[in-house]
């Protein structure tokens, strides 16, 4: 069984801007989210061509999430597991693909294109016509919800005002129809699952933890932008470089 649905996340930043704030969000992000045993270790970050796209950069993670599984899931997964995420970026389009350490048959696939537009792109993604019936749903960083558990009022897009840049906050629920300037974040996303008897509910899940990464992602990059508003790439992977071994240090315990 094959689940494909399509995401747009709309931000107050240009494209070109946007490169640098991802890079520090997912930095960042992979930083807070890790402790000991659980958390993201990044195993490979080095650069990739593509004879289409062009130059990139490649990263290999593994998510480690064994005390995190839902309690119906548990039967099905053994207890200490990780996620393999390999991720091609060739900015403004990227490739990302997880599978499962023991679970052959499960993957997730994420193609993504970044535009300076509202989300008003009707096939941003170049979808086959066979595959243009895919759900659409648009994400709103300042007025849909995050989980109780994530939120911050720090990073409440309604109420934040970026004192570097001036934009914020975004307390009008057609925002990204007013600013400027304003990009969208295209993401096609396609989960398989073979194991017979839940992999229609394994599918969904992913879908709903997908819609809350993106959410919960896109808020910070822009909450975040007085910390990486000004930074250059080289400064970037530089943040990127000692925030990668702090977390591998935090996942490892070594």
């Amino acid at each position: 069984m094959v689940l494909t649905q399509e995401y747009r996340v709309c931000l107050p930043v240009s494209v070109d801007e946007y490169r640098i704030g991802q890079l520090y969000m997912i930095a960042k992000h992979s930083l807070e989210q890790s402790d000991e045993g659980d958390g993201v270790e990044i195993v490979k970050n080095e650069p990739c061509e593509d004879p289409v796209h062009g130059t990139g950069q490649y990263t290999e993670k593994h998510i480690h999430i064994s005390n995190k599984l839902p309690g119906w899931i548990r039967p099905f997964i053994p207890k200490f597991i990780h996620i393999i995420e390999k991720a091609w970026n060739y900015f403004p389009y990227t490739l990302t693909e997880y599978e499962c350490s023991v679970v052959p048959r499960f993957s997730v696939k994420v193609e993504t294109r970044y535009e300076n537009n509202n989300g008003s792109s009707p096939n941003a993604l170049s979808v086959p016509e066979s595959g243009l019936d895919r759900p659409v749903h648009f994400l709103d960083i300042a007025h849909d919800e995050v989980a109780e558990k994530s939120y911050k009022e720090e990073e409440d897009c309604r109420v934040f005002k970026s004192k570097k840049t001036g934009r914020g906050p975004l307390s009008e629920k057609d925002w990204k129809d007013h600013v400027s300037p304003v990009m969208c974040s295209y993401k096609l996303v396609t989960a398989t699952c073979g194991i017979w008897g839940v992999q229609g509910k394994i599918e969904n899940k992913v879908h709903e933890q997908i819609r809350e990464i993106l959410l919960l992602g896109h808020r910070q990059a822009f909450a975040w932008i007085d910390e990486w508003h000004g930074m250059t790439l080289d400064d970037v992977r530089e943040y990127e470089k000692k925030t990668n071994e702090q977390t591998n240090a935090k996942t490892t315990g070594k």
